[in-house]
């Protein structure tokens, strides 16, 4: 049995045919592929939510704030609930709740209640004070599992720690100090403490079969520490076992490079290629980072050549990839030599390839160039083929051709998976090597969960930064070391009836509506580097509709309707016709916009003139800002 795994916020996909556009006129028309995300990313944000306990429909049984696995009870029996799976479920929770979804701030509140609760819980991997972190799972009861099992598994306590401090710095950019401080410091300062004695000891991997040393976990545990460092400041502490280990731990991920891929795990007798690598580079996907390889970036030359190796190693031994050519999609799979239920293809790691390629895109975009290098140029060759060694600005047509060429090449893992998702939407586990049927445990958490995660990407709908940048500096030679933090039972779980953004900000108006900042509560006060500008909408639509935002800028897509930023209705409701989005941009910033409707059938509809205008704030201590629009 396998773990659930689960990164995603999920927004509407569409494609383009322009109509009366402002400055310039662009037309695409909407692929099959978008029309079948436009319906699917609704199917699996359901599902993600009835999974959820105890109001999920298939998660009555279990506790307030859990998630289980999957409703199946046997072959397999996936009833239980995997610290991994629910870290990377609520860490997605967070960001669609930051993004304007206040529908979830309560689930939010139980999750971290409810592990608040299980650090404390006795269980054969140990105590809070004697490793019991690393226990991979519980019953959805929140008692202890005393099967049989593969354990340690030390990915847990990174990823969690990784969801709390997200909503952790919401609460104080909004005025709560003081809840990040009590509630969700003391459940996150355990987990650190956790990783920075435990991460240089071997445990179970990604897929709770091989003992050793995993990419993915290490990957997760230095992205962990980075993050637990800048939060501890800001709540007022400090993490020095966090500053000290970072750095080492980083050491010891540039080993699993092998000079032309990542070796998945250091133990097991495989062969090192796994989807264990793509999933750890989306992970841990920063999108203020550029292409760094000592971080495995998506867009890196290493990830690159890495994913080129581990989806080849599929090509040959699955009948449904069978006559598909080099350089096009196919189903992937967890590893090669993989024999549980007869070895499958799996939607989540087919997601996931598609998924490093989008973040890819992203990056090369937002910072105006791709390279290619001896060791990427196998990939690119694969998908273009007169591709060489060099920097192509993204003004050259030599730019566009290769970005056209890896979208066309991810939008392909995407069609595997329609293709082979049933009528219903419902995603299983697996899907057949030989025919493509679904197989294994139902209604997977993390299937939907990576549905709605590699459809954000697609819309250039990233997560936000987590300190890459100032924390990829390799040791000129690494430490097998450890430090001890800080282990104490979290106690706090009073939450205030409402929580409310923007609490003490500051109302602005302009011609692009009204917006509101929020500050943060902080001891000192700096201009930001960033502002997360969130752009609600009233747009009254029809099923199959969809709404994007257009601009001068190429954040917003500098007026293409081609690259325009999805807009997500999660919020949507029959009294209030929101649709959202949250876009980083620069303190200062100057721009005009206007917001399209997509038809089911890609035609593109301008909302009428003027254009829109709006100028990002440059304030002391401005950290976000929200602007309201009707649909004229």
């Amino acid at each position: 049995m396998a773990p659930r795994f689960w990164t995603a916020i999920w927004a509407f996909a569409l494609g383009h045919a322009a109509i009366a556009a402002p400055q310039i006129s662009l037309a695409s028309r909407a692929s099959g592929l978008d029309t079948w995300l436009a319906s699917e990313i609704t199917v699996a944000r359901q599902g993600i939510l009835d999974n959820i306990g105890s109001a999920g429909a298939h998660a009555a049984n279990a506790k307030p704030g859990v998630v289980i696995a999957s409703p199946s009870t046997s072959d397999p029996d996936y009833f239980f609930t995997w610290t991994r799976d629910s870290a990377l479920v609520f860490k997605t929770l967070v960001d669609m709740f930051k993004h304007g979804d206040s529908t979830l701030l309560n689930l939010i509140e139980e999750y971290i209640n409810a592990q608040a609760y299980i650090q404390t819980v006795s269980n054969p991997s140990g105590n809070l004070f004697s490793g019991g972190l690393a226990e991979p799972k519980f019953n959805a009861d929140e008692t202890a599992f005393t099967g049989s099992w593969g354990r340690p598994q030390r990915d847990g306590p990174a990823l969690r720690a990784t969801a709390l401090i997200s909503f952790g710095q919401w609460l104080i950019s909004n005025g709560y100090t003081t809840l990040a401080t009590n509630n969700v410091w003391p459940v996150v300062r355990n987990d650190l403490s956790y990783v920075a004695q435990y991460w240089n000891q071997t445990g179970f991997d990604l897929w709770e079969e091989v003992s050793g040393s995993s990419f993915f976990t290490i990957a997760a545990q230095h992205r962990a520490l980075v993050e637990g460092s800048t939060f501890a400041s800001q709540v007022g502490s400090s993490c020095s076992y966090c500053d000290s280990q970072a750095p080492q731990v980083l050491c010891f991920l540039q080993s699993f490079w092998t000079g032309s891929y990542i070796m998945a795990n250091f133990g097991g007798g495989r062969s090192g290629k796994d989807a264990n690598t793509l999933l750890g580079s989306i992970q841990t996907f920063d999108p203020e980072a550029g292409c760094d390889d000592t971080t495995f970036q998506p867009c890196s030359a290493r990830a690159l050549a890495n994913h080129k190796v581990v989806t080849d190693s599929f090509r040959s031994i699955y009948t449904v990839n069978s006559g598909i050519a080099a350089g096009k999609a196919v189903a992937v799979g967890r590893y090669p030599e993989d024999s549980y239920y007869n070895g499958n293809p799996w939607y989540l790691c087919t997601l996931a390839a598609a998924e490093q390629l989008y973040d890819a895109i992203y990056t090369w975009n937002r910072i105006g160039s791709l390279t290619i290098t001896p060791v990427s140029l196998n990939f690119f060759k694969d998908l273009y083929g007169s591709a060489a060694i060099g920097t192509y600005s993204s003004s050259s047509d030599t730019y566009s051709a290769i970005v056209s060429a890896v979208k066309e090449y991810a939008d392909g893992y995407v069609g595997i998976v329609e293709k082979y998702t049933p009528s219903s939407g419902a995603l299983s586990e697996q899907f057949s090597r030989s025919n493509g049927s679904p197989l294994s445990a139902r209604d997977l958490t993390w299937s939907y969960a990576a549905l709605l995660t590699a459809n954000e990407r697609r819309n250039a709908i990233v997560p936000a930064p987590w300190g890459e940048t100032s924390a990829s500096s390799v040791p000129s030679q690494c430490q097998h070391t450890s430090a001890i933090g800080t282990f104490s039972s979290a106690t706090n779980t009073a939450w205030p009836p409402a929580l409310t953004s923007g609490s003490g900000g500051v109302t602005t108006t302009g011609s692009g509506g009204t917006a509101t900042t929020t500050a943060t509560t902080t001891t000192s006060c700096t201009t930001p580097t960033a502002v997360a500008v969130t752009f609600n909408v009233i747009a009254t639509t029809t099923f199959g509709q969809n709404v994007k935002l257009a601009g001068s800028i190429p954040q917003l897509g500098s007026w293409s309707p081609s690259s325009a930023i999805a807009l997500s209705a999660s919020s949507y409701t029959s009294s209030n016709h929101l649709w959202f989005v949250t876009v980083s941009l620069t303190p200062g910033t100057s721009f005009t916009y206007k917001y399209i409707q997509v038809a089911s059938d890609g035609t593109i509809k301008w909302e009428s003139d003027p254009n829109l205008s709006y100028t990002v704030p440059a304030k002391c201590g401005t950290t976000a800002v929200t602007i309201s629009d009707t649909w004229r």
